[in-house]
């Protein structure tokens, strides 16, 4: 379809005085349909990539990064809505005031299916003003435009928009997923056929923006794009761009052993890893202490997973080349790593080890497979370097996307106030205190996007948020609170222990039975005994 014949199919009355129950039926329709195209979908996100299909590592990723996001967040909003059916909506377990006008919302974990998944996980909402909940049924609906990503092709705020804020959906892929749309397409025909969602082609973004039917526009890409829909556009426009991630690494009271050091680095190297390094919100710049006596052991545990610990990965997404060559060439220090000696095609990995305040690292984004870290000098207190690290993540790093703090248990018990002053002091959307921000995205009760404040200041990572599926007012940044070792941290070391994991999770995802959860578990606790094998 062309973008004015996508909107023209669409009946955004109808939809929004749609009854829950009929709600109910389209969305156990949806998932049904999703679970006869896993395979589908995968392959897909596989070839689009030119990944090695030979490789189950890289062919894992189509389910983890295609159907997983999707079946969740349709999960999720099953239960909400089943909520609403009987009688009382879903909403926080905990209400945590921080100051005057500022609580923090214990979300998530909610049901005892993700009790279970994420016994150690504890993720709040944190909102300015008291807690205002607004049902979607309340909401006043209307026609919002999902402009996807190429980064991936799981419409993650497609799901949000229609059965959230209630709103009928036009959705337009990014060029590059335009085939992964094609399934998206059957797999979502109860909807089509409901008038509530349609779909346009590829080129079809200009008109879209231009359309004076549309009131809302979801769109993930680049900052440049971004401020010309903005100039282009009447519509309220929710955006999310990306940007240097930093990772605040706080010297352990007490020093961390050989194997929570191994644990760290696998854990960051592979979300680092995801997607040939095309994730938003990926930790990039690691800040650490310079007087921290684990320092160099640190370094040398980031580098070994990189190399020898987990798998290589194939950056594939367009202009990585280039970025990587402008790394080098404004960081001739850098030591270019070579995961399976250099045998995955594109797989080489960029290190940078103590840059400057000023440097490039520090005001470009990555969106590859790339790391850099300073190191904080002239502190003396655990305290001190907090702070310090906090000015230099607010004040110097591209972007106000995502953020993350890795602590381990003892310290943090010994500076909560500190760890504590620090989350609310970052100036980014999300903040992960041993949760890698990635998988605050995945989460979708939780929200992803740009911190607003910092953004009036200097647009980079977005405006508005995407996610929040209770339907909280006047969010300010999520923030998900993990066990420094964890049994829900997700680590890629055995390739075919990876793409059974993918699969279990994708089937989880989208038939959510207790069955289909123990499988999952299962993959996992069976992959605890193999050895790598590549």
């Amino acid at each position: 379809m062309k973008a004015k014949e996508a909107v023209d199919w669409l009946d955004s009355k109808k939809w929004s005085q749609t009854s829950i129950e009929k709600r109910i039926e389209m969305i156990k329709k949806v998932q049904k349909n999703l679970n006869e195209h896993i395979e589908d979908l995968a392959a897909e996100d596989t070839k689009m990539k030119k990944l090695d299909t030979r490789n189950g590592y890289l062919t894992g990723l189509g389910y983890q990064t295609t159907v997983v996001p999707v079946g969740g967040q349709l999960n999720a909003v099953l239960d909400i809505y089943e909520s609403i059916l009987g009688g009382e909506i879903m909403h926080a377990l905990e209400v945590n005031r921080i100051n005057d006008d500022t609580y923090d919302l214990l979300v998530f974990p909610q049901t005892g299916k993700d009790k279970m998944m994420y016994s150690d996980r504890k993720d709040y909402l944190r909102v300015k003003g008291n807690p205002k909940q607004i049902s979607p049924l309340d909401r006043a609906g209307g026609i919002t435009a999902v402009l996807g990503a190429g980064n991936y092709s799981s419409a993650v705020e497609m799901v949000n928009a229609l059965f959230i804020d209630n709103c009928a959906v036009v959705h337009k892929p990014h060029h590059m997923n335009s085939n992964t749309d094609k399934i998206w397409e059957q797999i979502f025909k109860p909807l089509i056929e409901y008038k509530a969602l349609s779909f346009c082609d590829s080129e079809g973004g200009r008109e879209l923006v231009k359309d004076d039917r549309v009131d809302k526009i979801y769109f993930t890409g680049g900052t440049k794009t971004a401020e010309k829909i903005k100039s282009d556009t009447k519509a309220k426009l929710v955006s999310e761009c990306g940007g240097n991630n930093p990772c605040i690494v706080i010297p352990g009271d007490r020093p961390w052993t050989e194997k929570e050091l191994k644990h760290q680095a696998q854990v960051l190297v592979t979300v680092g890893k995801l997607n040939g390094g095309a994730v938003c919100g990926r930790p990039q710049t690691f800040i650490t202490s310079k007087k921290w006596s684990q320092r160099r052991a640190f370094l040398d545990a980031l580098k070994e997973a990189i190399v020898n610990d987990t798998p290589a990965a194939t950056s594939y997404y367009p202009g990585t080349e280039e970025v990587m060559e402008n790394f080098k060439n404004n960081h001739p220090e850098a030591e270019i790593l070579k995961p399976e000696k250099g045998n995955v095609k594109n797989s080489e990995f960029i290190f940078i080890e103590d840059i400057r305040v000023d440097s490039y690292a520090v005001t470009n984004e990555a969106f590859c497979q790339i790391f850099d870290e300073i190191a904080i000098d002239n502190v003396n207190t655990t305290e001190e370097f907090i702070n310090e690290a906090v000015k230099f993540s607010n004040s110097k790093l591209h972007g106000s996307l995502g953020s993350m703090i890795v602590v381990d248990d003892d310290t943090l018990e010994n500076h909560r106030k500190a760890v504590a002053d620090a989350v609310t002091e970052l100036r980014y959307g999300s903040v992960g205190v041993n949760t890698p921000p990635p998988f605050i995205f995945m989460n979708p009760y939780l929200t992803w996007g740009g911190h607003e404040e910092a953004e009036k200041e200097h647009f980079v990572s977005g405006i508005g948020n995407f996610g929040n599926v209770l339907g909280y007012e006047n969010v300010e940044k999520s923030i998900s609170y993990n066990k420094f070792v964890s049994s829900g941290d997700m680590i890629s070391d055995n390739k075919g222990v990876w793409l059974k994991l993918s699969k279990a999770a994708a089937q989880n995802a989208s038939n959510p039975t207790w069955m289909n959860l123990f499988k999952m578990v299962g993959t996992v606790v069976f992959g605890n005994f193999r050895k790598k094998d590549f």
